[in-house]
């Protein structure tokens, strides 16, 4: 089949839930709506910053057969299918290609800390199993396993595989990806302290794959713009070195502490963070309150002013 490039913002959607802990699917509908509105090109449900580990099988059955039918075109719906062994995440793909996913986001399983070539096979006998469009996030921080360039180019001669996502903090990882031309789009966390995000876009990468799209999408959309123009590297140095403050705020815990914390104070629906994992609340969260109104975005999309809220904090 025919690879489907993604170019831009591939935002890593957090999970809402209602009071009661439950999933909140009418949230996400209006979740996907804000994206939709401001120029997300894909959406990633289930992610680390989707809570993913704390939801049970049933809940991300749920997630997948739910959200595939708020599709309306413009923008890809990606799932984090990994499991905890190769037959579970090849189970967990076929399920995402039979509800109507566009593709599926896969990291190493975690907490085995298995070798990269038994991570090399893997990744390979999940995309022999399935004709659903895949992506590679490489996130040793999160499982411990680490994929090199070479090892990453040979796994994207697969047909399947279309995106990848570079999470640790080599810069030369990432030219050399770009440097082997895989048939697939390069992106790269949008955390300032891995600082991949310039690097990635000046050698020619495809977008970032982000979590601070939750707040800001407009941004991140210019942020992750591909550089074909002049215009596109001005408009990407005046909007990140402007962005900085919240960047680092959204990575100053645990994801997805510190986004979703904020996206709840400012009236978007996400409800709290499944437990253990707490939201910020006193000086931190008016840190984050702060730096929203200094940068104009609760008057841009609107986000609501309430006691303790943006006009306190600023």
């Amino acid at each position: 089949m025919a690879k489907t490039t993604i170019e831009g913002s591939f935002v890593a959607l957090i999970t809402p839930f209602n009071k009661d802990g439950s999933i909140d699917f009418e949230a996400f509908r209006t979740l996907l709506e804000f994206q939709r509105a401001h120029g997300t090109r894909a959406i990633l449900f289930m992610g680390s910053t989707g809570e993913s580990s704390m939801l049970t099988p049933e809940e991300k059955r749920a997630v997948i057969v739910e959200t595939a039918k708020m599709r309306t075109g413009g923008m890809l719906f990606y799932y984090g299918c990994t499991g905890n062994s190769t037959q579970a995440t090849i189970d967990n793909v076929r399920f995402a290609r039979a509800n109507g996913a566009d593709g599926a986001i896969l990291a190493a399983p975690s907490y085995i800390c298995a070798p990269e070539d038994d991570i090399e096979r893997f990744f390979l006998d999940v995309a022999d199993a399935t004709d659903l469009p895949l992506g590679i996030y490489n996130n040793p921080p999160r499982v411990k396993t680490d994929l090199h360039w070479d090892a990453l180019l040979r796994i994207f001669k697969h047909p399947n595989y279309v995106v990848h996502k570079e999470s640790t903090a080599r810069v030369g990882q990432v030219a050399q990806m770009l440097a082997g031309k895989p048939d697939a789009s390069i992106m790269c966390c949008d955390s300032p302290n891995l600082g991949l995000v310039v690097p990635t876009m000046s050698l020619g990468g495809h977008g970032t794959a982000n979590m601070t799209g939750n707040i800001a999408p407009a941004e991140m959309a210019v942020i992750s713009t591909p550089w074909r123009a002049p215009a596109d590297a001005d408009n990407f140095r005046e909007t990140y070195l402007r962005l900085l403050p919240l960047l680092h705020y959204t990575y100053s815990a645990v994801n997805p502490i510190p986004v979703k914390s904020l996206m709840k104070a400012v009236g978007l629906p996400a409800g709290e963070l499944r437990k253990p994992l707490r939201g910020y609340e006193g000086e931190m969260l008016a840190k984050g309150l702060a730096i929203v109104s200094a940068l104009g975005l609760d008057r841009k999309y609107g986000f609501k002013r309430a006691s303790g809220s943006l006009a306190a904090a600023a």
